[in-house]
């Protein structure tokens, strides 16, 4: 059984909350599914481009689950299809409103069947896992700072305080089309997985989320956004934990 909490907050500095979050409420559900968006874009842009793209993806599964086989490769593909279903949603309508030319939005889709998380990422919000006493980060940030960090011009340390953190390489509904990085990782009994955007990473250090979660996970959601916004709270904060009980 899977058990979920979220939580998003405008946190201490904007006016508005671009992040957007939908999660399977009911642990019985065929269907367990666990969406996170960051947006991006002048105006409320942003604000539309993640809601738009958590309704596209969510939509696109649920469509079409049935229809799909259950092995790994064509689970890995409709959750693939479902980021590229939302850019091409998000795209179109920046083209048809000049209030929302340039929106993107990061977007992390987490589909999870039979024990496996299967996973689209695209941005800079992040999803970790935590497995019995290690926390470890399982997306990769779409970020240019990340490609500094790949290149070895930079360290991860140094990276942590760059200038340019915040600077994609990679967003949704930017471009007519998109390759989001997709994965399967193995969601075993007391796996927990955290999905979080990056208002959360930016303020929290990975030894503190990994502290909160671990020691108090039904309250979890709650003390981190907390915490962001103890430490400074510069941008909107999202999270959800996923628990296989």
């Amino acid at each position: 059984m899977i058990k979920a909490y979220a939580k998003s907050d405008v946190g201490k500095a904007r006016e508005i909350n671009e992040d957007s979050y939908y999660i399977t409420q009911d642990p019985l559900n065929k269907i367990q599914l666990f969406i996170l968006a960051d947006g991006m874009g002048g105006c409320n842009a942003g604000e539309v481009a993640s809601r738009q793209a958590i309704i596209s993806a969510k939509n696109y599964i649920e469509n079409n689950f049935d229809d799909t086989p259950k092995d790994k490769d064509s689970l890995i593909q409709l959750v693939a299809s479902s980021l590229e279903y939302a850019n091409m949603v998000i795209y179109e309508d920046s083209k048809k409103d000049e209030n929302l030319e340039g929106m993107g939005t990061t977007l992390e889709v987490c589909l999870i069947y039979n024990n496996r998380a299967f996973i689209g990422h695209i941005g800079d919000s992040r999803i970790y896992r935590i497995r019995k006493d290690f926390i470890r980060k399982i997306t990769q940030d779409h970020s240019y700072v990340q490609k500094l960090v790949q290149d070895g011009t930079i360290t991860k340390e140094e990276a942590e305080h760059h200038p340019k953190k915040n600077m994609l390489m990679k967003a949704l509904g930017v471009n007519a089309f998109v390759e989001p990085d997709v994965m399967v990782k193995g969601f075993q009994k007391g796996d927990i997985l955290i999905i979080c955007s990056d208002g959360l990473t930016n303020m929290v250090d990975i030894k503190d989320i990994f502290k909160a979660v671990n020691e108090n996970f039904e309250i979890a959601t709650k003390d981190l956004v907390d915490l962001a916004n103890q430490n400074g709270g510069i941008d909107n904060i999202t999270i959800i934990t996923i628990k296989n009980l």
